[in-house]
């Protein structure tokens, strides 16, 4: 993978159309701006109970969008990330349908996991309270059988969202189908969606055991031969994430976009410097994606405290919804049926309060951490929070997951922080400096972010006292100093 920036993106939410027209806006409106693209699920159906990430069949590309062949055809030019649906398939799928139906002959009845299979001698009340779920309520949904019986399916997130048994043969065949797929169609890097859940195991809390990191290892290996890399996505506390980076290809930095936002919100940097000098350096950096900002990454857990104190994030997640002129509220939680216990819903650009400076500098600190940058279509754009999907989907999530077509796209392209944060993309991709070495030094009024290769160097100085910003660039022959207020100026004049 090349350490340069990357584009999430849903392909019919960005073209309105499909894999062709993603490819075309990649050559033409954003060319020469991203080495890849994170194309989120594509698969049938796109537009299910989860936008995607249940999938009726994990093998087809949704027919609305196009064929595999244009995937391959984006991987040609692009790095290619995709994302493999550990932990889950539709209850609308054909095989948990068969399953319904012939309940004790259906060759998948061993593909999907029961209450009973995990706890044959029936589940204690205190086996369920260890149970680790990112929502509320319980893990398990009722079905009726055609035979008449009824069934407790273990459904992690949504009862539409039946977990598989990874371990089975069918799920193995399951898992490796869906690999082989990939590699067939120039996928390089897949993301392991909800990895963390995958295994099962009665008396634990069902996330992130010990025998989840087997699992992972290999179906990373089995990733490998194939000729691709995986990247893990769990939410969890900090020195969870430093442990399991240790494991695995590549994680998530999930804790800068809040620790971020917290700096930008109290001129703080304590706890920003401090991650950035212990964050694993085999990460993807974001600051919004499909989901929500998440909170849990940097609070406390139990006895272990956080990166920043529960006071801490009840001020930032209060600051968020006040930017945001409290759509974020309407967004979060119980209003909007999105129950998830480690997110807030809002677009970084909102969570921000729309300061075009703030939003800048967020990117910019992003772009000069440690780890390969993927910036989400949304955020590219500065869209603000879609109420209007909000109002019409009672999804939270759906506030950052606009609807763009052609015209949108060129309307945000003019606006005066899109041009300063291409420009800043742009510097983040051309620069030596960042194949080298990292460093972070606390200032008497900020913090600078550096890096330097051989005889390159490139600075983010950061003046939070002042509100000023510089980027310093290095080598044998000149020094170049880019104010980031002057990007906006500049892009607005």
């Amino acid at each position: 993978m090349r350490s340069k920036v990357q584009l999430i993106t849903y392909v019919d939410r960005i073209t309105g159309a499909g894999l062709k027209e993603l490819k075309h806006i990649l050559d033409h409106e954003l060319n020469n701006l991203f080495c890849g693209t994170h194309i989120l699920p594509f698969y049938y159906p796109i537009d299910g109970s989860d936008a995607g990430f249940d999938p009726i069949d994990h093998i087809q590309v949704d027919p609305r969008l196009g064929t595999w062949e244009d995937v391959g055809n984006i991987g040609q030019d692009y790095e290619v990330m995709a994302d493999l649906i550990v932990n889950h398939i539709s209850a609308q799928s054909d095989e948990f349908q068969d399953v319904l139906r012939n309940p004790n002959t259906s060759l998948y009845r061993d593909l999907f996991l029961t209450k009973q299979a995990v706890f044959p001698d029936g589940m204690t009340h205190e086996q369920e309270a260890k149970i680790y779920r990112p929502r509320p309520g319980s893990c398990f949904s009722r079905y009726t059988l055609d035979n008449g019986d009824e069934a407790e399916f273990w459904t992690t997130f949504t009862p539409n969202q039946i977990d598989i048994d990874v371990n089975s043969v069918p799920g193995q065949a399951y898992l490796n189908k869906a690999l082989e797929q990939f590699a067939q169609s120039n996928i390089k890097l897949i993301r392991l969606d909800a990895a963390g859940y995958a295994i099962k195991q009665a008396g634990s809390s069902c996330f992130m055991l010990d025998k989840t990191f087997d699992f992972i290892d290999q179906l990373s290996k089995k990733a490998h031969s194939l000729g691709m890399r995986t990247l893990a996505e769990i939410h969890s506390h900090y020195e969870t994430q430093i442990h399991i980076a240790k494991r695995v290809d590549m994680v998530y930095d999930f804790a800068l976009p809040p620790l971020i936002l917290h700096t930008l919100n109290t001129s703080d940097c304590h706890a920003l410097c401090h991650w950035l000098e212990i964050a694993p350096r085999n990460c993807v950096t974001v600051l919004d994606t499909h989901d929500g900002i998440g909170i849990i990454d940097v609070g406390p857990d139990k006895n272990k405290s956080g990166l920043l104190t529960e006071e801490q994030i009840n001020n930032l997640v209060n600051k968020i919804h006040k930017n945001s002129a409290g759509q974020s509220l309407k967004a979060t939680g119980e209003a909007a049926n999105n129950l998830d216990l480690y997110q807030v819903n809002c677009t970084y650009y909102d969570a921000v309060g729309q300061n075009d400076y703030h939003y800048l500098l967020a990117r910019a600190i992003q772009f000069f951490s440690p780890g390969i940058p993927q910036v989400y279509y949304a955020g590219l754009l500065a869209i603000p929070n879609d109420m209007e999907l909000l109002e019409k989907t009672q999804v939270g999530r759906d506030i950052n997951r606009p609807y763009l077509n052609t015209q949108d796209i060129q309307h945000a392209l003019n606006k005066p922080i899109v041009n300063a944060l291409m420009k800043l993309i742009k510097i983040r991709n051309e620069l030596d400096a960042f194949n080298g070495q990292f460093t972070v030094e606390k200032t008497q009024k900020g913090f600078d972010l550096s890096w330097h290769h051989l005889h390159h160097q490139a600075s983010l100085q950061v003046d939070l006292t002042h509100n000023k910003t510089n980027i310093i660039i290095r080598n044998e022959a000149e020094e170049t100093c880019i104010s980031l207020l002057g990007l906006l100026l500049k892009t607005n004049s």
